[in-house]
């Protein structure tokens, strides 16, 4: 025995539903809309490590001028800074210190991306004692 739906004035009432061509046109568009969308995450993504990375430079080159100040020359390490990495920075970058005694003393930081991450294919940033930056176009 088959139930079928009756509306109030006696008339069978059609059940409404979804067709197998409504849900795949609807598949299509959700995949259309994320292929489009992912790429341009991911590249957003890729530009908020890189400004951490950024960030933890100047912090660098600030605590730098900080110690010209108090010991007439450049730290070699951040250890001699007693900088303390943000994860979102030591998770995908790399940064060194390369410090010359002068005269004039200078140094220079440098962000590396760590190989093996999402950065992977980012560039190399420096900011040196002059404040100069490389690569101009991504600062």
């Amino acid at each position: 025995m088959t139930s079928k739906k009756i509306s109030a004035a006696g008339v069978p009432c059609r059940q409404r539903a979804f067709t197998l061509i409504e849900l795949m046109i609807t598949v299509a568009i959700v995949a259309i809309l994320a292929t489009v969308a992912y790429p341009s995450y991911i590249s957003s993504v890729v530009k908020g490590r890189r400004s951490s990375a950024q960030a933890a430079l100047m912090d660098v080159a600030q605590r730098q001028q900080q110690y010209l100040l108090d010991a007439r020359a450049y730290a070699s390490s951040l250890a001699g800074l007693n900088v303390a990495l943000p994860p979102e920075v030591s998770a995908y970058y790399t940064i060194t210190i390369t410090a010359s005694a002068g005269p004039p003393p200078a140094f220079t930081a440098t962000a590396t991306p760590i190989a093996g991450t999402s950065q992977a294919a980012d560039v190399t940033l420096t900011i040196n004692n002059a404040g100069a930056k490389t690569p101009t176009n991504t600062w």
